[in-house]
């Protein structure tokens, strides 16, 4: 693959599809100082996999998402070349192995958005985690991590394990636990969605967890919680 010649398609590709509009509102909705295009995420997405179609190998697929994510228009880092970068690790998730745990990381770590973390947490580490359950223990150390969004990254890399079908509850509760006074309202809500998705599942696991921490849970963690729980198990845990 050459891969700076595909990484240049791509943006001239996107480019070509710029909406200035939808670039400002972007930029206004994610808080965000980045360079934004302005193209949708279907069209982004189907513009970004077509550098993969052909099923690269490992480190062509690494230096892919490398160049992706190092690309910068007047000194800032492109929010579409940033998402395409994520786009084509989760397309081809099953080509990384434990080592990539660390691109991973630096990428969370590089990030200042939600946008990018939640599709690395939950695509691509997540992924890992599910196929190397080892990996799981890396997850132990970013939940006590300072920075805000490796948290929420270790919180939300336990949902492809609960939508498989095989959540990791002993992690679910510990983490649970460790963050339950959090401040930081995208950790509350990471936490309440993974709850959420559990739900669906194991209805009596999440309300017996929630039950007695309902004096110190958040609100924004326990409506997500017990969104989909029986409206009258809901009012009893309330009341």
């Amino acid at each position: 693959m050459d891969v700076e010649g595909e990484a240049a398609r791509v943006l001239a590709e996107l480019r070509a599809q710029a909406d200035p509009v939808r670039a400002e509102y972007e930029k206004r909705y994610l808080k965000s100082d980045f360079v934004h295009i302005g193209v949708t995420v279907p069209a982004l997405r189907k513009v970004a996999l077509s550098t993969v179609k052909a099923k690269p190998a490992r480190d062509e697929l690494l230096a892919l998402a490398e160049t992706f994510w190092g690309v910068t228009d007047e000194g800032r880092p492109v929010h579409e070349a940033r998402m395409a970068a994520i786009e084509v690790l989760a397309k081809r998730v099953a080509l990384l192995e434990p080592r990539d745990m660390g691109l991973a990381e630096r990428f969370i770590r590089d990030s200042a958005s939600w946008v990018y973390v939640d599709h690395l947490a939950e695509k691509s580490v997540g992924a890992l985690v599910v196929r190397y359950p080892d990996l799981a223990t890396t997850l132990d150390a970013w939940v006590a991590d300072p920075y805000m969004w490796i948290r929420r990254a270790a919180v939300l890399a336990l949902l492809p394990g609960v939508r498989t079908g095989n959540p990791d509850l002993g992690r679910i509760d510990r983490y649970g636990d460790a963050l339950i006074a959090e401040r930081e309202f995208f950790i509350r809500k990471a936490l309440g969605w993974v709850l959420r998705e559990l739900s669906k599942k194991d209805p009596a696991w999440v309300a017996a967890w929630v039950e007695p921490r309902v004096g110190t849970i958040s609100g924004v963690t326990l409506r997500e919680a017990v969104r989909h729980l029986p409206p009258a198990e809901v009012a009893r845990i309330r009341a």
